[in-house]
């Protein structure tokens, strides 16, 4: 895969999305220095990642990825980091408990700092700036001086992953990820009355897990039970902060992004013979690819085998983004491209970047009817074609914030500035993402059913 390959080899390729610093010497500065430190993820971690996504793609495996749509500088902390993980971990209990298979947990944290932008400008009353491209890049105020690109961002960035990541590890490993106290905050949130209808399901999960302690089967005697295996993802589009963490293995000596376990190509910058499809395509991690509308059957075809020329199961994740209403016409193309070339990957769904709109009040939101729809109709095309839905893909937060409407706290157009906290696209809050999980459970359930069904005829 990476005979001929180095790190550096992208920047001879069209690069699109990306900032054009004033001072060149100042961001080689920062490269340099970049350079020197530890890697934030390790080699192995990623091999681990990419054999566990192995079995997603045989059916073995369910994968959850969720977290920030743009990690912020100023709302870092300890507490944000550690409601939405517990929020990803009442999500995947819920999945396990649909899929009846393990979910591998893949944080959209500790690294999501760049975002591709639609303009390369925006106005407001009546000035024009450079648009804001994530605080890795530039500042979200809405000056002159804020908007300049700054490569010592990027120190700033690496800094934040790497707490977080360390917080993360404690997080689960040191007891707080316990099945048992993630079950009592699924309890919670079914006592409330607007999640009644979710209520016989979460005390199908408790009965199953009374039943386990009565046959001795504990967190004092079942490790599993009180630890978990979390992994970090993000797209790599700031290509001189991804070559400047990307380092040797010592085990295989192929090279590896040590910037996050998981790195994705989004659908701005999937071009076939692109800066950002080069870079990727000579590290060693799983690599997901954003799959929008615009994308053809051959440029998938040639991206798969650019990716991941041996097919390799695990390496290569296909991120499903059409919008709702938009799936039975993009998708089954798409997954026959695949069959065809006989690849391995695993099929992903991210219901919410086609279904953004702006509301009457003038922010953007995503209705939670949208993003329920388009799984929905991921799971159906899946299941027409005979092929499996491996995963999907969620912008969600810990913080109860309004920022996406819907959901049985129904949060309506007017209530959006409550508590309109991101840096750049809508996610959903606390309630709306376990909510998520509960209906993609059952979807879960009823492919699970209608399998033993067929099987038995």
């Amino acid at each position: 895969m990476t005979k001929g390959w180095t790190k550096s080899d992208w920047r001879a390729k069209p690069r699109v999305q990306m900032p054009d610093y004033p001072d060149l010497g100042a961001v080689k500065a920062v490269e340099s220095q970049l350079a020197k430190y530890p890697p934030l993820v390790f080699a192995g971690e990623a091999r681990k990642l990419k054999k566990a996504l192995g079995e997603v793609a045989q059916g073995r495996a369910f994968l959850l990825q969720g977290g920030d749509c743009a990690e912020s500088f100023a709302e870092f902390s300890a507490d944000n980091i550690r409601d939405t993980f517990k929020v990803i971990l009442q999500m995947a209990i819920v999945l396990t408990w649909g899929a009846k298979v393990p979910v591998v947990k893949v944080g959209r944290m500790a690294g999501q700092f760049a975002k591709p932008r639609s303009a390369p400008t925006e106005a407001m009353g009546g000035v024009e700036l450079p648009s804001y491209r994530g605080d890795i890049i530039n500042g979200f105020d809405f000056t002159p001086e804020a908007r300049i690109p700054d490569p010592q961002r990027m120190l700033q960035a690496y800094t934040q992953a790497a707490a977080s990541l360390n917080l993360l590890r404690a997080f689960s490993t040191g007891g707080y990820a316990d099945i048992h106290r993630v079950q009592s905050w699924i309890a919670g949130f079914t006592e409330e009355d607007e999640a009644k209808r979710y209520r016989e399901f979460a005390t199908r999960i408790q009965d199953a897990m009374d039943f386990m302690a009565a046959a001795g089967v504990t967190s004092e005697t079942a490790t599993s039970l009180s630890t978990v295996d979390f992994y970090t993802s993000h797209e790599a589009l700031l290509l001189e902060y991804e070559e400047a963490l990307c380092r040797i293995d010592s085990t295989t000596g192929l090279p590896v992004a040590g910037s996050g376990h998981m790195i994705w190509i989004g659908d701005r910058t999937r071009q076939t013979e692109g800066a950002h499809v080069e870079f990727c395509r000579g590290v060693q991690n799983p690599i997901g690819l954003k799959c929008g509308p615009s994308l053809s059957s051959n440029d998938l075809k040639v991206l798969v085998e650019r990716l991941n020329p041996d097919n390799e199961p695990g390496r290569l994740t296909l991120i499903a983004r059409f919008g709702a209403g938009k799936v039975g016409e993009n998708l089954p193309r798409l997954i026959r491209a695949i069959q065809e070339e006989g690849a391995h990957v695993v099929w992903t769904c991210d219901p919410m970047h086609g279904n953004t709109i702006k509301a009457a009040t003038g922010y953007k939101t995503r209705p939670f009817d949208s993003v329920l729809r388009e799984v929905r109709e991921f799971f159906a095309v899946h299941k027409a074609e005979g092929t499996i839905p491996g995963g999907v893909h969620f912008e969600m937060t810990g913080q109860d914030v309004t920022e996406c409407t819907g959901g049985v706290r129904a949060v309506k157009d007017e209530d959006l500035s409550d508590r309109y906290h991101t840096a750049c696209d809508p996610r959903l809050n606390a309630s709306q993402s376990l909510e998520l999980a509960f209906l993609v459970a059952e979807e879960l359930l009823d492919r699970r059913a209608l399998s033993r069904a067929a099987a038995s005829q």
